[in-house]
């Protein structure tokens, strides 16, 4: 059995796994880096927006160029067989409030690769990443992981160009493997969807594209403060890095309780509400005790939804649309195409409700079924919902601590950003990403689908997949961004 996992061909000793983490906690500690300082970084980026032309129109089904409706199934699906389709799904679950529904969904069965590559300048760790033109994102150009790609596109079934680094990433590869998950993509849109999120070290002198920069993990951390800036892959990549414990964290001013209890939360010492095999046995309890069914049907049999020549939406004008776009793209592997896209139809609100417990930060997570989620349940956010979407006749209860999170004060809030979601599949697509500090009133008992887990917790679970959902993993990424390293 061949096994990448050492820089140094030398031996085959592997360097400890602490090692790893303490050489990413040191890259998240630099702020500012004089390979790319952050006030150039910006103009790198819209120098990259001017220099490439791209235009996203949206038209008719009958316009995709590529795409058309099966006869039998009226399913959409694409000439080669491959990327992916629209097709219809019936769930039965007891998971949630509505026990059984029909919708349109994703089917996209490949995995992809979501990929960083890592070197180290000036012994800091150092992440290659792009900016990345998807027709979906609401501002064109996002910063994205050095490798963004579906099997099919890598192995270029369209034709195109290849793609830069992409044999850092596949096997043999050159190089070392320091993070290397299946994770999933979006339960609520995808069937099953997973992806590899990888961060490779090379200690190569690679060429660097001018679409491409090299950008320390606190930069990264910092630029995540900024709305629609961090692609959905590059965040949850980054949520799967093994962060070390603050080696300060005794040291955090008094004055920042929030801080120095997240430096306990991540501490591998510290100790938490549940621990590890409580934990698991909640999980697996929700797992063995619910059901989640999930049965492909014809799109074009479909229960209250209305297929138009521009679009397919729910007959209530909620939820989302299913909709045709042509696209092009200067830089891209094909500089021409035309492709479906699921349009949300308004932004949701994802939350962390966070509690000082005993001085270690513990974080409200639930178990949460969507309609293509790949394992019964993913942990979630506290919160995580489209606001919307609720009402009188959709048949959902106002979701537990949703309230809360709406009605929160200024000085509760430690995080608030618009980020979008995938915006390779997703048109416009974006929710509000909230880290909320509870007053120390808040309950500990909490409903039996929520538990307290500390951010260690999270990070080591994170290292495997479907334990946490895209969307609790982008606001893992996000609490990293408080912490002082």
């Amino acid at each position: 059995m061949s096994v990448s996992g050492t820089a140094d061909s030398g031996t085959r000793l592997r360097t400890a796994d602490d090692d790893i983490a303490r050489r990413f906690s040191e890259s998240a500690a630099v702020r500012d880096s004089p390979v790319m300082p952050t006030a150039d970084f910006h103009d790198w980026f819209a120098a990259c927006r001017r220099r490439n032309d791209y235009r996203v129109t949206r038209v008719p089904f009958a316009q995709l160029d590529g795409w058309s409706f099966e006869p039998d199934t009226q399913n959409l699906v694409h000439r080669s067989g491959r990327f992916y389709s629209v097709q219809g799904i019936e769930v039965n679950t007891d998971r949630r409030e509505v026990h059984t529904w029909t919708q349109p969904i994703i089917v996209q069965p490949e995995i992809g690769i979501l990929g960083i590559l890592v070197r180290e300048f000036d012994g800091v760790l150092h992440c290659l990443m792009q900016a990345k033109m998807e027709p979906g994102n609401v501002n064109t150009l996002q910063l994205s992981p050095t490798i963004q790609a579906t099997y099919s596109n890598y192995t270029r079934v369209h034709g195109g160009n290849s793609i830069p680094y992409l044999k850092h990433f596949l096997s043999p590869r050159r190089g070392r493997v320091l993070v290397d998950a299946l994770q999933s993509e979006q339960g609520s849109w995808f069937l099953r969807k997973r992806n590899r999120n990888m961060v490779i070290e090379t200690t190569e002198d690679i060429p660097l594209h001018e679409d491409f920069c090299w950008l320390s993990i606190g930069q990264l951390h910092e630029l995540m403060r900024i709305d629609n800036l961090v692609n959905m892959d590059a965040r949850t990549v980054l949520s799967c890095i093994p962060f070390a414990t603050p080696t300060d964290r005794l040291s955090t001013p008094d004055s920042d309780s929030f801080g120095a209890a997240l430096a306990n939360s991540l501490s591998s010492s510290s100790r938490a509400l549940h621990d590890r095999p409580g934990l698991l046995s909640w999980f697996t309890e929700f797992k063995a005790r619910h059901v989640l069914t999930q049965r492909l049907i014809p799109l074009g049999k479909l229960r209250n939804w209305i297929r138009t020549a521009e679009g397919i939406h729910h007959e209530q004008g909620k939820y989302f649309t299913v909709l045709g776009v042509d696209v092009e793209a200067t830089n891209r592997e094909v500089s021409h195409w035309a492709q479906p896209l699921l349009a949300p139809r308004s932004q949701g609100i994802l939350a962390f409700i966070t509690k000082n417990i005993d001085g270690v930060l513990h974080v409200l997570v639930q178990a949460r079924t969507g309609a293509g989620t790949y394992d019964v349940v993913e942990m979630a956010p506290t919160v995580h919902c489209a606001p919307d979407n609720l009402g009188e006749g959709s048949g959902d209860p106002r979701p537990h601590f949703l309230d809360y999170v709406l009605t929160a004060r200024p000085d509760q809030i430690r995080y608030d950003v618009i980020h979008s979601e995938e915006g390779g599949r997703f048109y416009h697509a974006q929710n509000r990403y909230l880290v909320i500090e509870a007053d120390d009133d808040f309950p500990i008992d909490v409903p039996d689908d929520f538990i307290w887990v500390t951010a260690r917790q999270i990070i080591d679970l994170n290292q495997h997949g479907n334990y946490f959902n895209v969307e609790a993993r982008s606001l893992l990424a996000a609490l990293h961004t408080h912490a002082l390293w």
